[in-house]
């Protein structure tokens, strides 16, 4: 067997990806940073994976191969590939009839739905993760609401005081994962200084748990329109099996979302299943302006055309803007 690794698949190569993809029922683009190719003695490809960060995806080994360690071979090479670009957490989804196979290779259940699995390579990384997280002791109300914050806006904070108010304890878990405007470290700080007039709140990040891209599997759903539905079972899975019984959760908050129809059907998800979890959901009217709610997307807006947001803003995120380069005063 020749293996070889490529950061962009063109050509021949692409097209057998995509013909051992199909073949093994998954479908998707290649969209990671590295990809292993396993070729057999007459240049079939036999097996194949694929890196995306600290992602690992497309594993698939030609039926005519398996009970050959292919798999084994592909991960071996596609951990030395994240270890040399520093990454050494890594995660993975899969089918749950594949879970005692990824074990064998020291892949570790996270949570799973009947149709999507996600493993981590640390055993007992989620709980490792919550452990380092500061949990207050109060009984009672516990709420939680999950925001990215992109920035934090006046919108963001009626939500959290409104919360606030009727717990005992509010936990916002803020967005871990860096493919927004704004890093994750700035966005987390905004909602930390936007909240620290309200002494019942504790400001977290999900760390790379909740609503990331590893836990929004797609490909290899034969039905692409039931994916988002999916996605958001599995969030849910690992958000009430893991976050609410560390920190005593027993309420999520969630504001209504009239702009975004994915964050509406992910919301419907959450009334629809968490309160079979114990957990009850409410749904928090947005903040409006004139006649329209505020979103951060105004805000991002206004900054690429240089109009004045103030308005949209705590004065808090307003002063960490200006401080942080983002924009002019």
């Amino acid at each position: 067997m020749e293996i070889q690794l490529l950061r962009r698949l063109a050509g021949q190569k692409l097209a057998q990806w995509a013909a051992l993809l199909e073949k093994t029922g998954l479908h998707g683009q290649p969209d990671g940073d590295t990809t292993v190719l396993l070729y057999d003695q007459d240049d079939t490809l036999a097996a194949t994976g694929t890196r995306q960060g600290n992602l690992l995806k497309y594993i698939a080994v030609d039926p005519a191969y398996q009970g050959q360690d292919l798999t084994a071979r592909v991960l071996t090479a596609l951990r030395q590939d994240a270890m040399e670009a520093g990454l050494r957490h890594l995660f993975l989804y899969t089918k749950p009839r594949n879970e005692s196979m990824f074990a064998s290779l020291f892949f570790y259940p996270i949570a799973k739905t009947d149709q999507v699995l996600l493993m981590e390579n640390r055993r007992g990384g989620i709980q490792s993760f919550l452990a380092q997280q500061p949990v207050q002791p109060v009984s009672g109300k516990v709420g939680a609401a999950v925001m990215n914050c992109n920035p934090f806006t006046k919108g963001h904070q009626y939500l959290v005081e409104t919360a606030a108010g009727s717990c005992d304890h509010l936990y916002i878990f803020v967005l871990s994962e860096d493919k927004s405007r704004f890093s994750a470290a700035d966005r987390l700080e905004m909602v930390r200084r936007g909240t620290a007039h309200l002494p019942n709140v504790t400001v977290l990040p999900t760390g790379p748990y909740l609503i990331s891209s590893a836990t929004f599997p797609t490909y290899f759903l034969k039905d692409r329109e039931q994916a988002v539905d999916m996605q958001c079972l599995l969030d849910i899975e690992v958000f009430a099996r893991h976050y609410a019984p560390h920190f005593g959760i027993t309420h999520r908050f969630v504001g209504t979302e009239p702009l975004s129809p994915m964050t509406g059907q992910y919301n419907a998800a959450l009334k629809a299943h968490l309160p079979e979890r114990g957990i009850t959901v409410t749904e928090i009217p947005r903040l409006e302006t004139g006649d329209a709610p505020i979103s951060a997307t105004a805000v991002r807006q206004a900054l690429d055309e240089g109009k004045d947001f103030r308005h949209l803003v705590p004065d808090t995120t307003y002063e960490y803007l200006i401080q942080g380069g983002f924009c002019h005063a």
